[in-house]
């Protein structure tokens, strides 16, 4: 599991920013976050870094590999066969890519029929 260091790490390095930076742009002194390797960190600073990469705090804390941010009118879709292949199981067994085409063709046939 990563620590929070790492994904933040990570996801600065995605945007192209040094961390120094990063810290400079939340108005935290230099090696705040560097500091995070060694202690935990507060909830309040990981609700920031959070906003700024527009992640869940979840997905800082290595709670979850989803980044998204869960909200109640989220409506936006999904990559079915990208999720399904990382996290569906049915009866303890994994699916495989046969198993996800499956499903998929079975959803889109009553999609259709549905309209």
């Amino acid at each position: 599991m990563f620590s929070a260091y790492e994904k933040i790490k990570e996801l600065a390095e995605n945007q192209g920013i040094s961390l120094n930076k990063l810290e400079e742009k939340l108005g935290y002194s230099r090696n705040t976050i560097y500091n995070m390797r060694k202690s935990t960190p507060n909830s309040e600073r990981i609700a920031e870094i959070a906003d700024y990469f527009n992640v869940s705090t979840d997905y800082l804390l290595g709670r979850t590999d989803n980044p998204r941010i869960a909200s109640d009118n989220d409506m936006s879709e999904i990559d079915l066969k990208k999720d399904a292949a990382e996290s569906f199981f049915y009866d303890g067994h994994e699916l495989n890519e046969e198993d996800l085409d499956l499903i998929a063709s079975i959803l889109e046939t009553r999609i259709k029929n549905r309209k």
